[in-house]
């Protein structure tokens, strides 16, 4: 399987820490990495099919302190689709004049729905193919741009049948809103005032964020498995899916 990571936070914020703790990871997880940032209506998208261990990308994006209230991150254990650069998580498509931004881990089985022109697979994962379906039934579900609360009824009733077919761990954004579903793991912590030390639970890095951060600041990290150690990480239970908006569980 892969591993996800996302933040979502009421003002731009670096992600380095994150995804340090992430990259650390990628010795099983090899297949490929991408970090999605959203800069207002823009996009910074970096991805690789090498793993986030070797890949001189992935130092860039370690060393590079990209600010931004909405990130995705992917590490790929492939389990279907080969290792190859359209394989790569994050997945992009625009919609309603915005990019939205998808990863997944798991594994759907037999899931081959219809998709029209307007969304269509590039690579051969089992997990584009879901995020075109999504992106296809959003669409037919608004006649207009709708609100975060109403994408987030939308979702609601969609995810089941995705959820039905194997495991469905996902991230998804449109840099408004960060949606999260767990089918397995997913867990996720809120940073806010008073800020505290965090340590990465697999490498020896501290980061001091009262030192860095304004009382009024949200941080909002989702993750596969808890990064840090000494934090409140809650996991989500099998089927739930949560909104993150500014920060702060908006559903």
């Amino acid at each position: 399987m892969c591993e996800l990571l996302g933040m979502n936070a009421n003002t731009p914020t670096d992600v380095c820490f994150s995804f340090t703790g992430l990259a650390t990871r990628a010795d099983e997880h090899k297949d490929g990495f991408g970090i999605a940032f959203f800069e207002d209506r823009g996009l910074r998208l970096f991805v690789d099919h090498h793993g986030a261990r070797v890949s001189p990308v992935a130092q860039l994006v370690k060393g590079y302190p990209i600010r931004s209230d909405n990130v995705i991150a992917h590490i790929r254990k492939a389990t279907q689709g080969r290792v190859a650069l359209e394989n790569t998580h994050p997945f992009v498509r625009e919609l309603w004049g915005r990019y939205w931004v998808f990863a997944h881990n798991g594994d759907l089985k037999g899931f081959v729905p219809r998709l029209h022109g307007a969304f269509r697979p590039v690579g051969d994962t089992d997990s584009e193919q879901a995020f075109c379906w999504l992106m296809q039934e959003l669409a037919k579900a608004h006649a207009g741009v709708p609100s975060i609360d109403e994408l987030t009824v939308t979702l609601r009733e969609l995810m089941p049948e995705l959820h039905t077919h194997g495991t469905f761990n996902m991230l998804l954004s449109n840099g408004q809103a960060l949606w999260a579903h767990a089918s397995t793991k997913l867990q996720w912590l809120q940073r806010c005032h008073p800020f505290r030390r965090a340590t990465l639970a697999d490498e020896d890095v501290s980061v001091d964020f009262a030192a860095h951060t304004q009382p009024t600041d949200r941080v909002i990290v989702v993750a596969t498995e808890p990064l840090t150690e000494g934090e409140d990480w809650t996991p989500m239970d099998p089927g739930e899916m949560r909104v993150f908006v500014d920060g702060a569980r908006a559903g």
